[in-house]
């Protein structure tokens, strides 16, 4: 992983020459040799700065990395959530997840781990360096450090969630240094670093919402209120303090929204959510960048298999469709499960323009884009850039309305957060006063499962609760021993964690043991 850094830093200083531009013959003629570069001769003026933070973003794409046939990297978080299922069944590392046989040679969790290790890696560099770069500006030198720092915690907080121990890198890293060869640090010292690093990043000027694409405070406090929900519970169990941490953290974005509708609200209809002209707007807080021209969109294993929905005719892998009893727990009425209006489909266009035909099954419609893919007598772009959403608007009224539950039970501000999202979706919400603190908790809990579906929450909502929901009665029930009707099989204790890579324990002897049950 060393090697590719300093190589990623060579290939950044290079593209910045290109990108920047050379102020004459002169000058270039006495630059140094871009092979000669170094992360110390590299880091000295504020368009390396620039262009360092941009490879840090750049790296979280890893979960659209292929993942071996049919399958992409992102697909860890939905297999294991017995949400989805498979139409192919081509791909044994997928097979195995969906089965919750999977193990430390996995491909998608062994990626998963370099890929989050990458991208804390390239934050790592810009912390150490960006500060020695003058002159400067001292507020885009604040916001460069800000933006980093989020990278950073939002990796680790992935990590932490997913292997519990892990190692804890905060500093560029040669085969000379000290840690070169990290032990596994404690859970509560992963989230130390990580609350630091939020605090710091809310600290450091950034724009609210940044229409760009990078991180803006209202992402900031939405993560901050997501980590201190799951401090709350999960392993660490730090109960009542922390809920309150993270209503008090959401409602900070819940009262911007309401002075500032325009900047930070919920879409008006479900299609917003996946329309290429309002990325990294409204209810867009948080999204990874795509665009064809270097990347695009890769959620396309959400595809039916062998069915002309999109411009390229019968095609698409369907390793990730819903499965019929998650679609079949949604309320009677649900707007969310309304045909091409919410979160699913059931029938299309004929190579996405043409006659209408039935799919014979629902479908994930969430990241559908139907600018690149075709609409009723519309032909498609052929050009899939939507971004990847991370954190909506959507996400912090619950968390708002789940935290503040538990700190006293349902008030008139949670529940208005609850019926926001209830309302979107054109259900009838019973009053106030008919929820008691346990009903009103399984309410959102049920909430989190329909709106936030298919964007890589659930498995972790389901770890930190260590509960599940049963599609079957539309209740909660304890994580382990519960069915995932995906593939009948029984979640276990061991499931709570990932195994880590086998190849990175053969490597790192320091990172043993193995988590348990691996």
């Amino acid at each position: 992983m060393k090697t590719k850094l300093i190589s990623k830093i060579y290939h950044i200083a290079l593209a910045s020459i290109f990108v920047f531009g050379l102020s004459s013959c002169s000058d270039f003629l006495t630059e140094k040799a871009p092979s000669n570069l170094t992360p110390e001769s590299f880091y000295t003026i504020p368009d390396h700065a620039e262009a360092a933070i941009a490879a840090t973003y750049s790296e979280l794409r890893f979960i659209g990395n292929g993942a071996g046939i049919f399958s992409a990297n992102w697909q860890l978080l939905e297999a294991l959530t017995g949400t989805s299922t498979t139409e192919t069944a081509q791909n044994s590392d997928l097979n195995n997840l969906y089965g919750l046989v999977h193990d430390g040679y996995t491909v998608h969790l062994v990626q998963y781990w370099s890929g989050l290790y990458k991208v804390i890696a390239q934050a790592n560099q810009v912390i150490e360096k960006v500060p020695g770069i003058t002159p400067m500006d001292a507020k885009q030198k604040s916001k460069i450090l800000g933006e980093a720092r989020f990278l950073r915690a939002s990796a680790y907080f992935t990590a932490v969630r997913l292997w519990g121990d892990v190692p804890l890198i905060t500093k560029p890293q040669t085969a000379s240094s000290e840690d070169f060869l990290p032990a596994r640090a404690p859970v509560e010292s992963v989230y130390k670093l990580i609350v630091e690093d939020l605090i710091a990043a809310e600290a450091a000027g950034l724009d609210w919402m940044d229409t760009r694409g990078r991180v803006g405070t209202a992402a900031v406090k939405a993560q901050l209120a997501e980590v201190y929900l799951t401090m709350a519970g999960g392993s660490l169990k730090k109960g009542a303090s922390h809920y309150k941490l993270a209503a008090d953290k959401a409602f900070e974005v819940i009262s911007y929204a309401k002075s500032n509708p325009s900047s930070v609200g919920l879409f008006t209809t479900y299609m917003d959510v996946h329309k290429e002209s309002l990325k990294n707007r409204l209810e867009h807080l948080y999204m990874i960048q795509y665009n064809t021209t270097v990347s695009g969109n890769p959620m396309g294993n959400f595809f039916p298999n062998f069915k002309p929905v999109t411009y390229s005719g019968p095609g698409g892998t369907g390793s990730s469709v819903p499965t019929p009893s998650f679609y079949n727990s949604y309320e009677t009425g649900d707007l969310r499960t309304k045909n091409q209006e919410g979160y699913f489909y059931t029938s299309y266009y004929t190579n996405g323009n043409g006659a209408p035909f039935e799919l014979n099954a629902p479908y994930v419609f969430k990241h559908f884009n139907t600018t690149a893919n075709g609409y009723s007598g519309v032909a498609g772009t052929r050009n899939d850039n939507l971004n990847v959403p991370q954190i909506r608007y959507a996400q912090v009224l619950l968390t708002y309305a789940e935290a503040q539950n538990e700190v006293g039970g349902p008030t008139a501000d949670s529940y208005a957060a609850f019926k926001a999202i209830r309302d979107r979706a054109k259900l009838t919400t019973p009053d106030l006063g008919t929820y008691s603190q346990a009903s009103f908790r399984n309410a959102v809990w049920k909430e989190r499962w329909h709106e936030l579906c298919y964007e890589q929450i659930t498995w972790f909502d389901m770890v930190r609760l260590r509960k599940a929901f049963n599609e079957t009665t539309r209740t909660f029930e304890d994580f382990v021993g519960h069915t995932n009707l995906s593939s009948n099989q029984k979640l276990q204790d061991k499931h709570l964690l990932l195994p880590l890579p086998k190849a990175e324990m053969l490597n790192n002897p320091k990172l043993t043991p193995q988590n348990p049950g691996y």
